[in-house]
């Protein structure tokens, strides 16, 4: 499923030499399909690609299920995989789902929070303002126990209902969560408008306000073709944490406009060609998100998992 020496690895000196992939696929990927997952495969999901190299894999979300049906088997879920070699984030929204995250041993969680009113008001039903209020005895408490906490951000580039977004205005949600406590921040273009100059303004604007891209992860989506594009310009400033979705699963049920997320697949071809090490195994992964694909009862979106799956296709 893989083709020998290619792509070729051409290093450039101004790009790291390692990437770490947030993978997304088992929580955000699938939190948005109609049809319930069972979950059993979630769980095989989530061990195959673990299976293919993958260090950080997002497993569930602990919110309402009525907020997230699709996830709402993540007290069974977690214990399924909680066995695995791997960092096994999990979304909390507030104090109650912290309780049930820890309550099942885990320790490392997420907070989700938005750059935008209007997108704070449609996700949390609250203001920016209260919903990093909301966030703040969650990181504490977390905290306290050492779990390992991330901070979402999301419409930090473009909003559906207001959009652009003032890059100080993201920035200003981002220091707060960094003083809150969060040891990490995802940069999220939910709507997939960003371009490279507007990601290297961000980052800027970040780093002169004392959050350097070593405590950064960016998570774009794909909409406009721009992903790979905008991945590399975060790179180029020292950015070295990218979210990714195995076989471009995923959207946003709070944003209508929003498609899928940046294709893992895709992302470690483009790395492979950087010579930028990431540890995964490209043809175990593509299986796996053809493997996915059926579960799912159609195509993968990915270019990469369609292009190395092809051959296998046409001799059967």
């Amino acid at each position: 499923m893989t083709v020998p020496g290619l792509p070729m690895a051409v290093p450039s000196r101004d790009l790291p030499t390692r990437v770490r992939i947030h993978e997304v696929g088992a929580r955000d990927g699938l939190q948005n399909e109609k049809a319930t997952v069972p979950t059993e495969v979630k769980a095989e999901f989530v061990r195959r690609l673990a299976e293919a190299g993958l260090t950080t894999i997002e497993a569930t979300s602990f919110v309402h299920p009525k907020w997230v049906p699709q996830l709402a088997d993540a007290e069974a879920l977690f214990p399924m995989v909680a066995d695995l070699p791997v960092a096994l984030p999990v979304l909390v929204p507030n104090e109650r789902g912290l309780d049930r995250a820890l309550a099942l041993g885990a320790r490392r969680v997420a907070v989700f929070a938005s750059a935008t009113e209007s997108f704070a008001k449609a996700n949390l039903n609250r203001t920016v303002d209260e919903a990093l209020a909301m966030f703040e005895p969650v990181v504490s408490r977390a905290k306290g126990e050492s779990v390992h906490v991330r901070g979402y951000l999301s419409m930090c580039f473009g909003d559906p209902w207001e959009g652009a977004v003032p890059v100080p205005q993201v920035v200003k949600v981002c220091r707060a969560l960094l003083d809150m406590g969060c040891d990490e921040l995802s940069l999220g273009d939910t709507i997939g408008v960003a371009t490279p100059g507007h990601v290297v303004a961000l980052l800027a604007a970040l780093d002169e306000a004392g959050v350097p891209p070593t405590a950064l992860g960016v998570h774009f989506h794909d909409t406009y073709g721009q992903a790979l594009a905008n991945t590399l310009a975060a790179l180029q400033q020292g950015v070295t944490t990218v979210d990714a979705s195995a076989g471009g699963l995923g959207g946003c049920p709070y944003a209508k406009s929003a498609t899928g997320n940046l294709a893992t697949e895709d992302l470690v071809w483009m790395l492979r060609g950087l010579g930028i090490d990431t540890g995964i195994d490209l043809g175990r992964l593509v299986a796996t998100s053809a493997w996915m694909a059926a579960q799912l009862g159609r195509p993968s979106p990915s270019r990469t998992v369609r292009a190395l799956s092809h051959e296998d296709t046409e001799e059967h």
